[in-house]
Formats: C-alpha cells, structure tokens, sequence
C-alpha cells in the first residue's frame, strides 16, 4: 500500500485530501499542530503526526517519525498560512513569521525526504501553491511574496530532479472553501497597526468588512476535493503535469500573465 505525508491537515484542502486519498487506498500520514487535530485524524484511521513548519526540530522529527513507520513514497506540502493587509503596514518580523512556515519549512521538509526518495529511486513531491503565486492583489502582499517564491524554488527543483525518478510538481488552487480568511484573523490582529496606517479608512472601508464581516462563498469558490483530486492526479499518472490550475479564476491568470501587458495586469488586479 502506497504512503504519503500531507501537511496541514487540520481542516480545508489538506484534510480533504487526507480522506480522499485515504478512501483511495494510499496509506495517509498526516500533519497537525494541535493535540485535538492529531486525535481526530487518528480516530479516522490515519497515522498522524505533530508538525510545526517553523520549527526545524519540529520538522526533523516529523520526517524521522514518518520514516520509522515505513517508507514514504510522496510528499503533499499543502500547510500554510494568510497574513492580510499593506504591505507598508508589514514589519520584518511579519515577514519573517510568514515565510518561515509558506517557504522555508517547507522547503525544509522536502529536503529532508528527498534523500529516501533517491534511495527508493522514485517519489512524487507536490506542493499546493496558489493562484497568488501567478498574480499579486492588493492586501495580500506577504502571502503573494510566499507563494511566487515557493513556485520558483519548485520550479528549479523540478529541473533538478530530473531523471531521478522523483516527480515534482505545483496546484495551484483559485478561491477553495477553507478556514484560511478565518485562520488569518489572528496573525493580522498581532502583526498590523492598521488604526495608525495611513490606509485606516481603506481598511475599515474594505479588509476589515472581508475578515470579520464576510458575505459568503467568493465568486467562482469550489469546494476542497476540486484540489484533492488534482492531488490524486499528480500522485498517480505515469508521467505528472509540472503544475495544475484549480479554478476558473486560475486558469484566467495563468493565460493573463503570458499575454497582457504589466499595466492590464494591474488593472485587473486592483479589481479583486
């Protein structure tokens, strides 16, 4: 039976596909960071393991934990999180906060499989990115920072991993169903001074009414096993795309980039 480690497995994409993968017969460890979350995957039957991306003692026991169970044949890093507002408004610190778990811990987590792949002579990575990882839109600025870093470092590890037998690949989900509006609540409450911002009347006008206020699903959201049978895909074909749009609004902006011009792209942008 095939075994993959999901990250983020708590709630949204990660835990759909943690089930789906699961009904589909691969053996599923997945990744948690709180004591209720790991015990409710284990009550579904799932291997579960503790998981904190911006800790590296965390991650090095989550792979040595993982390894002990058996072999891995694939890696799904899908654990991130939002940190909404101006990017003027953002100290280092944020910053700091931000790319720790969205990029270098996951960067982190894959270097570290990567050797038992080479050893096995075969893996699948996946890595959820984002339609922010082809376009930028205001509010967003150190998710989208995270997410175009975390699509080029796995484009040029795709080109690396070439003829190893290693499959690398990015999903790059639109506007899904999940808790990630409700779960950046509390990293823009500890990190954002948005009454002293010089945009305080655009915060209260706009960011303010979509984190606390909002109005129901986004234009074009689909639900969390649109992703996870993408991941399906990606886990399985002989011969995986490097990437896959999930949604509509997706699929426009990756066409958008190759063709318009900067000045359309912005355009279009500062209507999201």
């Amino acid at each position: 039976m095939r075994r993959v480690l999901i990250t983020g497995c708590s709630s949204g994409i990660g835990l759909d596909a943690a089930r789906h993968l699961q009904a589909q017969g691969w053996r599923v460890v997945a990744t948690c960071r709180s004591p209720e979350d790991i015990a409710a995957r284990r009550a579904e039957g799932m291997e579960c393991l503790s998981l904190d991306l911006a800790d590296p003692e965390s991650v090095a026991a989550c792979v040595r934990d993982a390894l002990a169970g058996g072999p891995v044949d694939a890696l799904v890093n899908n654990a991130a999180f939002a940190l909404p507002g101006a990017v003027e408004d953002m100290p280092r610190d944020a910053l700091r906060a931000i790319f720790e778990v969205n990029l270098f811990g996951t960067h982190d987590l894959t270097r570290r499989l990567i050797p038992h792949f080479r050893d096995r002579g075969a893996g699948r990575i996946v890595t959820i990115s984002s339609v922010l990882g082809l376009v930028g839109i205001p509010w967003r600025g150190p998710y989208v920072a995270t997410k175009f870093a975390l699509e080029g470092l796995t484009d040029v590890l795709r080109l690396e991993m070439h003829g190893t037998g290693i499959h690398v690949t990015l999903i790059e989900p639109g506007p899904i169903t999940s808790r990630i509006r409700e779960n950046a609540i509390p990293h823009f409450e500890r990190w954002v001074d948005w009454r002293a911002s010089p945009r305080a009347d655009q915060y209260r006008a706009s960011l303010l009414k979509r984190l606390y206020e909002p109005s129901g699903k986004d234009r074009f959201e689909l639900p969390p096993r649109s992703v996870s049978e993408r991941i399906l895909t990606a886990l399985t074909a002989g011969t995986p795309a490097p990437r896959y749009y999930v949604t509509t609004p997706t699929r426009i902006s990756g066409v958008a980039r190759r063709v318009l011009p900067t000045r359309a792209l912005d355009w279009f942008a500062r209507r999201n």
